[in-house]
């Protein structure tokens, strides 16, 4: 039977069956799923629906693990009943709940692998009777429990899953037995868990979370259950932890109990899964978008839908992603858009005619591209592209607003200008011969481009496009210092400020070398500004809407950047970082109301410059004004993200 092309509403239920043993198997066992999680949800419904009592879906696989041998639970680690929809949740409470306001639990459902640590054995649950001694991956976990971060030290019982977090900053730089990078959080944890030696683990600092399954729970009604829902995935949604659905459960554990179980699942549980918000579709080809010093991938797809959009484009990241997830175009792809933000691509099946989507000459001048860190850039040092993305960078970081992309973009073909101080010689006679232009605007524009020669000093310093010094970083580090006094340091006495360690002042000395002429030329075009700020070490941040990772990755990014993460709106906010800067809403309205600075998240990350990538623009966080938020130059030719509503 072909395995990977198949007809459900065709198949019969031994054919069912069998397809579902199969991909049990390959997910399980082999750690080598070929389809997606919807896909299989698919399969087992159907079988279900058609034979609700087949042995098949009661069958319980387990993760393969290192050789250490069985420990019998003392009490069953079942698994759980699955629903999909809203409906099918409200009608399994209606059948056991006692009253309309019975309390209901309700909890993520971790994807990873669930065990428990009785003090002395880490244990997966195996059958549900027996499970495997994995207590020698003690060393890599770490516990998440009510009330406790630290060393796996006491009795728990949760799933062991390594944080969204963790999996985009510690395993970029893990690899396997054969060299390559795990391609998503669950492979990884299942990979390692199977290893019958952790030795390179340890040397290399993987860490597994054991998150404890009452670390997150939320109690409401039934009768409320229908109202709240749609928040409560919400507030699940930004947790950082790879889920693939919800688990709810009576809250009155003796009740939750007297239900009893079936030889699969306990009657006063149920999972809700995850369908809408991943889809498989066709790789049909690969653009690559020009940033101040990268390139960037952007997946074409066959057009698919995911909770009623249809996506056209998803974003591939940068080159090592596409290298670790082995992508080629004619592959079939699994396209995520969690938080119904940005899409992208967690998951690849090869096709059966693949095409590579590298490309190793520059689109715009032809020279070589080669790969540094995760990107791909270009060589050409006159690359008009590049220097056109850098140009851009370097005039939102001085606050020229209305100098966008396609202005640029004349001004450099027309006259020729490739640099920050070329722009302040410009005209209004200039000006306004580019199309677009006429005497007013023109005016308004040269006029807005000469009130940036009077600049702070951590904005010119971020107009230099130095890798991973970003406007934040900037302004922390002119804090204490000059630019002067910081121009003349070595990369030791610069890797002891704050914040900045080996890469950043290994980068600071060698651009200060590179652009020693330029920044010099630069400085004799601008009055300088030194600004001081009485709480540049307690600058505040908090996070409002959807966003396409969850909350605590953006709260760690900004933390790891100056700022300090917090859960509320007050006076003394520094920035309110939304989804959405034009929506409505709790904290947005209260920010307007006390003045506090509203950017997009676009802009937030572009501001940011970490040790792991370059952004596409900076725009000044820190500026007052009332005109809205530089535009981002990655979507100034059009957007990158195509959703039709």
């Amino acid at each position: 039977m072909d395995t990977q092309n198949f007809e459900i509403d065709k198949m019969t239920v031994d054919e069912l069956a069998q397809l579902l043993a199969h991909h049990n198997r390959l997910y399980w066992e082999e750690n080598a799923p070929e389809i997606s999680d919807a896909e299989f949800d698919r399969i087992y419904e159907k079988l279900r629906e058609l034979a609700p009592d087949h042995p098949g879906l009661s069958r319980i696989y387990t993760p393969a693990v290192g050789e250490r041998g069985k420990v019998k639970h003392s009490v069953p680690m079942l698994s759980l009943d699955k629903a999909y929809t809203l409906e099918a949740l409200i009608e399994w409470a209606n059948k056991y709940a006692r009253t309309p306001d019975e309390p209901i639990l309700v909890e993520p459902k971790y994807d990873g692998i669930s065990a428990r640590f009785d003090g002395k054995f880490l244990v997966t649950r195996g059958d549900g009777e027996f499970g495997e001694d994995i207590t020698d991956k003690v060393p890599l976990v770490e516990l998440e429990a009510p009330g406790y971060v630290g060393a796996l030290d006491r009795p728990a019982r949760g799933e062991l899953v390594i944080r969204d977090d963790d999996f985009s900053t510690l395993y970029r730089n893990i690899r396997k037995k054969d060299g390559s990078f795990y391609k998503n959080s669950r492979n990884a944890v299942a990979g390692i868990v199977g290893l019958k030696d952790i030795s390179s683990m340890l040397f290399q600092g993987a860490k597994i979370t054991l998150a404890d399954y009452r670390l997150y729970s939320f109690e409401l009604k039934l009768s409320e259950l229908a109202e709240k829902w749609e928040s409560l995935k919400e507030k699940l949604a930004e947790l950082p932890y790879p889920q693939d659905g919800i688990v709810l459960k009576f809250a009155d554990e003796k009740f939750r109990s007297s239900l009893g179980n079936t030889a699969h699942h306990p009657r006063g549980e149920i999972a809700y899964k995850f369908t809408n918000i991943r889809k498989t579709t066709k790789l049909i080809g690969v653009e690559w978008s020009f940033g101040k010093n990268c390139l960037t991938p952007v997946a074409q797809l066959e057009p698919v839908e995911i909770s009623g959009t249809t996506i056209r484009r998803a974003t591939l990241h940068n080159l090592q992603n596409i290298l670790e997830l082995g992508v080629m175009i004619g592959d079939t792809v699994t396209v995520e858009r969690a938080g119904d933000v940005i899409p992208y691509i967690s998951e690849v099946f090869p096709g059966e005619e693949r095409k590579s989507p590298l490309i190793d000459k520059c689109p715009s001048c032809g020279s070589e591209l080669v790969q540094v860190g995760p990107e791909l850039v270009c060589t050409g040092k006159e690359c008009p592209e590049t220097g056109l993305q850098r140009l851009c960078a370097a005039v939102r970081n001085l606050g020229i607003e209305r100098l966008g992309e396609p202005t640029l973009r004349q001004i450099m073909e027309k006259f020729g200008v490739k640099r920050l101080s070329q722009l302040f010689a410009l005209t209004v006679h200039d000006i306004i011969q580019l199309d677009g232009f006429a005497g007013k605007s023109a005016a308004n524009l040269v006029g807005e481009i000469q009130k940036a020669r009077v600049v702070n000093d951590y904005q010119l310093l971020a107009s230099l496009n130095i890798p991973h010094i970003g406007l934040n970083m900037a302004h922390q580090l002119l804090q204490e210092h000059t630019l002067d006094e910081l121009r003349t340091m070595d990369a030791e006495a610069l890797s002891n400020l704050s914040g900045v360690g080996p890469e950043r002042a290994k980068a600071l000395v060698e651009q200060f070398s590179v652009q020693r002429d330029y920044l010099d030329e630069l400085l004799s075009a601008v009055t300088l500004r030194r600004e001081r700020s009485s709480n540049a070490e307690t600058l505040t941040v908090c996070f409002t809407g959807k966003m396409p990772e969850k909350r605590s990755f953006y709260e760690k990014l900004a933390e790891d950047n100056g700022y300090t993460a917090v859960d509320s709106v007050t006076k003394e906010l520094s920035l309110l970082v939304a989804a959405d800067p034009d929506a409505s809403g709790g904290k947005l309205d209260k920010a307007r109301k006390f003045n506090v600075r509203i950017v997009s998240l676009d802009d937030f990350i572009a501001s940011l410059e970490s040790g792991a990538t370059d952004e596409e623009s900076e725009p000044d966080l820190f500026a007052k004004t009332e005109e809205a938020a530089p535009e981002n130059p990655a979507f100034a030719n059009g957007e990158l993200f195509s959703f039709d509503e």
